[in-house]
């Protein structure tokens, strides 16, 4: 009774010799595996799956500004540098009299407009803020525009 096999492991073993004459049975043409159907393609309009990497509300990612890049057809918009016009005109002196130049620099309601945006250079932007603020206090510019408190 020693070699004797339980009823599970006949039951195994009887399977096991089932599969190994059914795969000796078929033909070697018939074995030739399939290929695996192609995904579909996802629709035109649909937006791709966000990733999990980065937390939400972080700003775009990355695959979104490439594919806002592709749309437009062109690299990333490039401002032109900007040239200090004293510079250019050499002038050493930035004179608080000369109030046509001075408006220039000064937006709407009176206030001096940044470097970043009229283009100076650092040490004339300087002289230009001395040249305003002294047009200002001998009421050649003025200090806030807009309507009056006296109207």
């Amino acid at each position: 009774m020693a070699n004797e096999a339980t009823p599970t492991e006949a039951r195994v073993e009887q399977e096991s010799e089932d599969i190994d004459e059914e795969i000796k049975e078929e033909p070697a043409e018939e074995r030739v595996p399939e290929a695996a159907p192609a995904p579909a393609p996802a629709p035109a309009d649909s937006s791709p799956r966000p990733s999990r990497s980065a937390p939400p509300g972080r700003g775009p990612r990355r695959q979104d500004r490439q594919d806002r890049q592709d749309r437009r057809g062109r690299g990333r918009f490039r401002p032109r540098r900007k040239v200090c016009s004293f510079c250019v005109d050499k002038v050493t002196h930035i004179n608080y009299k000369d109030v046509d130049t001075l408006r220039r620099f000064v937006d709407n309601h009176g206030k001096i407009i940044p470097r970043r945006k009229t283009g100076t250079c650092a040490k004339h932007q300087r002289q230009l803020a001395l040249a305003v603020k002294q047009a200002r206090h001998l009421a050649l510019l003025p200090f806030a525009a807009g309507r009056s408190p006296y109207e």
